[in-house]
């Protein structure tokens, strides 16, 4: 998106198709420019798509609601402000289906929990899916949108030290990818069923892989703080 530059009515649609919301949701068609509006002037629309540029490109630091001490910073925790401008967008493949409809509800991970949960994928991409029935595990990559993206200290419930946002598997980071092992119970059309989730309910699928126990697979890894750590 740093490529775009303001510069009449082309520019500013291709501005509006490039440009996502903080949370890049699905992405829409860009908006059909109203009747009338190739008469403006070509200053006037420059003027335009440089206040369009100005106002969105800009990320908050974090979309939570004022006072919700869910979102708000544990003793010690440290925030930044976040970039000016997103360097890159992304497509949701489709939704994660859990039973889980509020954050406080969710396993602290994927391995505590033996739901079977539901994958649902856009069916435009319904035919990636051939060959994975042949599969036992895959590794899931969902988007944590209800996170946090400032944090660069944080101090998870559950620990007792604060520790920075590269060195913990909390949701709250720069760009909020989780990513689990899940068992594949199942696949229907575009339809799986796994176990092995820890979101919320209809969490943002970004994409799906096969689990390759011989590669992806690391027995004599280890997190030095994690030992004695929990509170």
């Amino acid at each position: 998106m740093g490529g775009l530059r303001p510069g009449g009515e082309k520019s500013a649609r291709a501005l509006a198709a490039a440009m996502t919301a903080w949370q890049f949701p699905r992405m829409a068609g860009t908006a059909k420019p109203k009747k009338g509006s190739k008469k403006r002037s070509k200053k006037k629309s420059k003027k335009d798509s440089k206040e369009i540029s100005r106002k969105k490109s800009r990320p908050p630091s974090h979309d939570v609601p004022a006072g919700d001490e869910r979102y708000g910073l544990r003793g010690g925790e440290v925030a930044v402000e976040l970039p000016a401008q997103f360097d890159a967008s992304l497509y949701f493949i489709g939704r994660v289906r859990t039973p889980w409809k509020r954050r406080d509800e969710c396993p602290k991970n994927a391995r505590q929990s033996d739901a079977v949960c539901t994958v649902e994928l856009d069916s435009r991409w319904a035919e990636g899916l051939s060959g994975l029935e042949s599969v036992s595990h895959v590794l899931l990559l969902y988007w944590m949108d209800q996170a946090r993206r400032d944090l660069v200290r944080q101090k998870p419930r559950h620990y007792t030290e604060r520790h920075g946002t590269f060195a913990l598997r909390s949701p709250a980071r720069p760009n909020p990818v989780a990513v689990s092992v899940a068992r594949l119970v199942g696949i229907a059309g575009n339809t799986l069923s796994v176990i092995g989730l820890d979101c919320v309910d209809n969490t943002p699928l970004i994409d799906i892989k096969p689990y390759f126990a011989s590669t992806d697979s690391v027995p004599d890894a280890r997190v030095g703080w994690h030992k004695g750590q929990k509170g």
